[in-house]
């Protein structure tokens, strides 16, 4: 093969495609090189545009990050442990634990205190819901339906109290 004809191993970034043009014949003719970057793919695209609306409103979805996160850890653990159910089981105590100190610390009355109570209640059906997934797989009997309606329910809630810019 004519080492006109042979191509050389040339570097170039990743994803770019090149075009070799051969030498030129005549005095002072450089090499030419034409690089045409790769064009992204329209799922690159649009996985790129909600990543970026992701990122743009993480504070606002704050509670939905923490249920996934909650969901994924509830099935670890139902996995590689089932009985780290019977080991949260007592966590579900503490947001009421927390309303008795609060209540007997800085006692509230009116709408401070039904805030309170709702935190309460919401915490304490997660906590409850934590340990129940852990125990019998997050996808167990009702258990998949309770978890979208505190995820809901947490979304709403941080939607209202969270200040806005």
């Amino acid at each position: 093969m004519s080492s006109r004809t042979r191509t050389r191993a040339a570097k170039s970034a990743a994803g770019v495609h090149t075009v070799r043009v051969p030498r030129q014949r005549g005095r002072g003719s450089d090499p030419l090189v034409i690089v045409v970057p790769e064009r992204p793919s329209l799922t690159r695209e649009a996985l790129g545009f909600i990543g970026r609306l992701l990122w743009r409103f993480r504070s606002a979805l704050a509670p939905t990050g923490l249920s996934v996160v909650a969901f994924v850890v509830a099935a670890l653990l139902h996995l590689t442990a089932w009985w780290s159910g019977l080991v949260l089981a007592p966590v579900a105590a503490l947001p009421a634990v927390w309303l008795l100190v609060m209540q007997r610390r800085r006692p509230a009355r009116g709408s401070t205190l039904h805030w309170r109570i709702g935190l309460t209640a919401l915490a304490t059906l997660a906590a409850v819901w934590l340990a129940l997934a852990a125990g019998f797989g997050p996808l167990a009997g009702p258990l998949v339906l309770l978890w979208l309606l505190i995820w809901i329910a947490a979304q709403t809630t941080w939607f209202i109290v969270r200040p806005s810019r």
